[in-house]
């Protein structure tokens, strides 16, 4: 079922996977709406000038009136909510303004949803870290969520409360888990690949919060943005209702392992410099798309290294001198 023609709301739009799904939902001939908290000149949204194709409604997730007047006024048929406060250090510093973000801005838009006449499919962006800390990987559908630091946390009471959203009141609402997505347009450079790829460009040494050690799952935004689309598909064809999906290339890598291939991709003789800082992160975490596989037909369609070698020619000219 195609999102043609349909009335599109979009949270997060300016951040980097909201940019790559815009982009999707324009060519598929959504009417899209965004909501923009602040203006990101320099984000994907903004470069790739998807602001001329789109209508944007300036304001905060936290503002229920707003985000119930967004689905009203707008006659949204489909929401995909991926606003959220996304850093992990950032959340570590500042968990209330984490939580009150990605947990009070969540069950608004649910309780908006809940409230319209007109929205049949809601998708929400979680993310692996909700899994917590597992003996047992990779992290399945099945698995108990079990965060236990800030962001974490928020993103898993999130999640549980789109599932609360579908038991008691039947909301069209389905739920991604992802791991680290990866993409041009992505400016927080703490971010290993953007980091690493500012590094080279500046020609300094890139630099490692953590041992270099920590395995992560790693997909590109492409693929994420189909991911999207493939789910909302299925809740306007009345399928997956309350249902949680793992997406990933389930090809795990380390952090270090991914510095050195962006550095050989760059041509670049540059030593990362491994800090061992990183604090309340997971050392292992991983996922299977098994389920995603199986009832979406979803699959990554962009290799690593392709989606990687793109990554770098787009920071390439977003970095270059004016």
């Amino acid at each position: 079922m195609s999102l043609d023609g349909k009335n599109v709301f979009v949270t997060g739009a300016t951040g980097m996977l909201g940019g790559f799904l815009v982009e999707r939902l324009v060519e598929e001939g959504a009417e899209v709406v965004a909501l923009v908290r602040d203006d990101v000149p320099k984000s994907y949204f903004h470069t790739e000038r998807l602001d001329k194709k789109t209508t944007s409604v300036r304001g905060g997730l936290e503002n229920y009136f707003l985000v119930e007047r967004i689905l009203n006024e707008y006659e949204i048929d489909v929401c995909f909510h991926l606003g959220a406060q996304t850093i992990v250090p950032t959340a570590n510093r500042s968990p209330l303004s984490t939580f009150e973000s990605n947990i009070k801005g969540t069950w608004n838009i649910l309780e908006a949803a809940r409230n319209s006449k007109l929205l049949k499919a809601l998708v929400v962006a979680s993310t692996d870290k909700v899994y917590g800390e597992s003996p047992t990987l990779p992290y399945r559908e099945t698995d108990k969520l079990a965060a236990t630091h800030p962001y974490d946390v928020s993103k898993a009471c999130a999640d549980m409360l789109c599932t609360s959203y579908y038991h008691t009141y039947g909301l069209p609402v389905a739920v991604t888990r992802c791991g680290n997505i990866f993409g041009g347009g992505d400016l927080n450079f703490n971010r290993i690949i953007p980091g690493t790829i500012r590094s080279v460009l500046r020609n300094e040494r890139p630099v490692i919060r953590s041992n270099g050690k920590f395995i992560r799952d790693y997909v590109y935004a492409g693929d994420i943005a189909d991911a999207n689309l493939r789910l909302a598909e299925a809740l306007l064809a009345g399928k997956e209702h309350g249902e949680a999906f793992n997406f990933s290339w389930e090809q795990p890598q380390s952090v270090i392992e991914i510095a050195k291939k962006v550095l050989k991709i760059m041509g670049s003789k540059l030593e990362p410099a491994i800090l061992n800082q990183a604090a309340n992160e997971i050392p292992e975490q991983y996922l299977s798309s098994e389920k995603a596989r199986a009832r979406l037909g979803w699959k990554p369609e962009w290799d690593f290294d392709t989606g990687l070698k793109k990554t770098i020619e787009w920071y390439k000219q977003y970095l270059k001198p004016a």
